[in-house]
Protein backbone atom coordinates (compact mmCIF):
# COMPACT_ATOMS: atom_id res chain seq x y z
CA UNK A 1 0.00 0.00 0.00
CA UNK A 2 1.66 3.56 -0.77
CA UNK A 3 0.15 6.93 0.39
CA UNK A 4 0.35 10.12 -1.83
CA UNK A 5 1.60 12.46 1.28
CA UNK A 6 3.90 10.37 2.44
CA UNK A 7 8.02 10.06 1.88
CA UNK A 8 7.27 13.33 -0.16
CA UNK A 9 10.71 13.95 -2.34
CA UNK A 10 12.28 17.28 -1.92
CA UNK A 11 10.60 19.99 -4.32
CA UNK A 12 12.88 22.70 -3.15
CA UNK A 13 14.80 22.92 -5.89
CA UNK A 14 11.96 22.52 -9.03
CA UNK A 15 8.91 20.35 -9.40
CA UNK A 16 8.85 16.66 -8.88
CA UNK A 17 6.46 14.23 -11.53
CA UNK A 18 6.74 10.70 -10.08
CA UNK A 19 4.97 8.16 -12.62
CA UNK A 20 2.78 6.01 -10.18
CA UNK A 21 0.95 3.52 -12.89
CA UNK A 22 0.62 3.77 -16.39
CA UNK A 23 -0.94 1.02 -18.90
CA UNK A 24 -2.78 1.24 -21.41
CA UNK A 25 -4.39 5.35 -22.60
CA UNK A 26 -4.03 6.00 -18.96
CA UNK A 27 -0.60 7.55 -16.70
CA UNK A 28 -0.82 8.22 -13.05
CA UNK A 29 1.30 10.55 -11.74
CA UNK A 30 1.98 12.56 -8.19
CA UNK A 31 3.29 16.07 -8.77
CA UNK A 32 4.84 17.87 -6.10
CA UNK A 33 6.13 21.82 -6.25
CA UNK A 34 7.18 24.01 -3.59
CA UNK A 35 6.39 27.64 -5.00
CA UNK A 36 7.25 26.56 -8.74
CA UNK A 37 5.36 28.42 -11.11
CA UNK A 38 5.35 27.70 -15.06
CA UNK A 39 8.49 29.37 -16.84
CA UNK A 40 7.15 32.63 -18.37
CA UNK A 41 5.78 32.73 -21.79
CA UNK A 42 5.85 28.57 -21.44
CA UNK A 43 2.06 26.95 -22.19
CA UNK A 44 1.57 23.27 -21.40
CA UNK A 45 -0.30 22.02 -25.02
CA UNK A 46 -0.90 18.21 -24.19
CA UNK A 47 -1.82 15.26 -26.31
CA UNK A 48 -3.57 14.04 -23.95
CA UNK A 49 -6.56 14.83 -21.18
CA UNK A 50 -5.90 15.52 -17.78
CA UNK A 51 -7.89 15.25 -14.82
CA UNK A 52 -5.59 16.73 -11.85
CA UNK A 53 -6.78 16.51 -8.44
CA UNK A 54 -5.05 18.95 -5.96
CA UNK A 55 -4.36 16.78 -2.93
CA UNK A 56 -2.69 19.50 -0.52
CA UNK A 57 -1.50 22.84 -0.55
CA UNK A 58 -2.67 25.70 -2.79
CA UNK A 59 -1.92 26.94 -6.36
CA UNK A 60 -3.54 28.73 -9.34
CA UNK A 61 -3.74 27.67 -13.37
CA UNK A 62 -4.38 29.64 -15.83
CA UNK A 63 -5.68 29.23 -18.84
CA UNK A 64 -4.52 30.38 -22.39
CA UNK A 65 -8.83 31.60 -22.81
CA UNK A 66 -8.51 33.81 -20.07
CA UNK A 67 -9.88 31.49 -16.89
CA UNK A 68 -7.96 31.39 -13.89
CA UNK A 69 -8.58 28.62 -11.30
CA UNK A 70 -7.04 28.64 -7.52
CA UNK A 71 -7.18 25.39 -6.06
CA UNK A 72 -7.16 24.32 -2.69
CA UNK A 73 -7.05 20.48 -1.12
CA UNK A 74 -10.25 18.87 -2.89
CA UNK A 75 -10.52 21.22 -5.99
CA UNK A 76 -10.35 19.16 -9.45
CA UNK A 77 -10.29 20.11 -13.36
CA UNK A 78 -10.30 17.78 -16.32
CA UNK A 79 -8.37 19.76 -19.20
CA UNK A 80 -8.62 18.58 -22.48
CA UNK A 81 -6.46 17.77 -24.93
CA UNK A 82 -4.52 20.63 -26.60
CA UNK A 83 -6.21 23.59 -24.11
CA UNK A 84 -3.23 25.36 -23.39
CA UNK A 85 -2.50 26.50 -19.55
CA UNK A 86 0.31 26.93 -17.18
CA UNK A 87 0.68 26.82 -13.41
CA UNK A 88 0.97 30.68 -12.11
CA UNK A 89 2.01 29.48 -8.71
CA UNK A 90 1.89 27.13 -5.82
CA UNK A 91 2.48 27.66 -2.10
CA UNK A 92 5.55 28.77 -1.57
CA UNK A 93 5.04 27.46 2.50
CA UNK A 94 4.24 24.31 2.15
CA UNK A 95 4.57 21.01 -0.56
CA UNK A 96 1.95 21.22 -2.88
CA UNK A 97 0.67 17.97 -4.18
CA UNK A 98 -1.07 16.79 -7.43
CA UNK A 99 -2.71 14.06 -8.73
CA UNK A 100 -2.62 14.11 -12.30
CA UNK A 101 -4.15 11.19 -14.52
CA UNK A 102 -3.64 11.70 -18.13
CA UNK A 103 -5.81 9.58 -20.78
CA UNK A 104 -6.52 9.22 -24.59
Amino acid sequence: MMNLLRELPDAGSGEVVERLVEGGAVRIARIVSHGEASPEGFWYDQNDAEFVLLVSGAACLRFADGETLRLGPGDWVDIAPHRRHRVEWTDPAAPTVWLAVFYR
